[in-house]
């Protein structure tokens, strides 16, 4: 199995999870984040190159790739993780905050998805992982963005696996709430932090939040030829939430 992979938002928390373990099946990375000390420092931990770039930008995903195909000879795995969120009941969230979202999380992973199925095409196919969440399948507070965003993402995977079927897969991983710093910001901004964390605790059943390397794992089936006959699929990784 071990190729190439390109891993946006690969600096910290899920999107390093996976670069790692994608890193110890013997992967080529290159990692991809918009602020450069973080990117620069997963990328020298895991011995792997690092583009600081803003994904919603076409240009900057068609060059991130084509700098990853010249230096390991193509690509053969992309993970769309990079995201943002606003945490705004929907009359409160600004036209700006809204677009940004949906550039980079929306937006972001169609522009890298197109920029990289030629390159995967010219080494006879490969496998997109795209995250996206809970957030996009059910509705949640304070989330009308974000949860826009994520089910633009679920959507656009089982889309993707239909057109670029049989040659390229595509699925994606849709965690709840993942002990991250991503989970404790959004905790921060909520009036009463401590309340809020209870309130995200008690939607899963299985009584905790899940780690980073519980969702890297999921992606890496899904990356791998493991998952061979699995395309378009969105594998939950939330502790039971959607069952509850």
């Amino acid at each position: 199995m071990p190729g190439t992979a390109l891993v946006t938002g690969g600096s910290s928390g899920i999107g390093l999870a996976i670069a790692r373990m994608l890193k110890d099946e013997g992967f080529e990375l290159t990692l991809v984040s918009r602020r450069p000390e973080r990117i620069e420092a997963a990328a020298a931990e895991l011995g792997a190159t690092s583009i600081a770039a803003d994904v919603s930008e076409a240009e900057e995903c068609e060059r991130i790739v084509a700098e990853h195909r010249e230096r390991f000879g193509g690509l053969d795995v992309l993970v769309c993780n990079a995201g943002q969120i606003v945490w705004k009941p929907i009359v409160d969230t600004t036209e700006e905050e809204w677009d940004r979202v949906q550039s980079v999380n929306g937006k972001g992973t169609f522009l890298f998805c197109r920029a990289a199925i030629p390159a995967m095409r010219e080494r006879g196919g490969g496998a997109i992982v795209c995250t996206a969440s809970i957030s996009g399948i059910v509705g949640l507070p304070l989330q009308s963005a974000y949860s826009a965003s994520k089910g633009a993402i679920v959507q656009l995977t089982r889309q993707l696996a239909v057109e670029l079927a049989p040659d390229i897969r595509v699925n994606a991983v849709a965690p709840g709430a993942i002990d991250t710093p991503f989970l404790h910001r959004s905790f921060t901004r909520a009036p009463d932090p401590a309340a809020a964390k209870q309130r995200s605790l008690d939607r899963h059943p299985m009584g905790r939040f899940g780690t980073a390397d519980e969702v890297a794992r999921a992606a890496l089936f899904l990356a791998s030829d493991d998952s061979s006959f699995t395309t378009g699929s969105v594998l939950m990784v939330e502790g039971g939430w959607n069952a509850a």
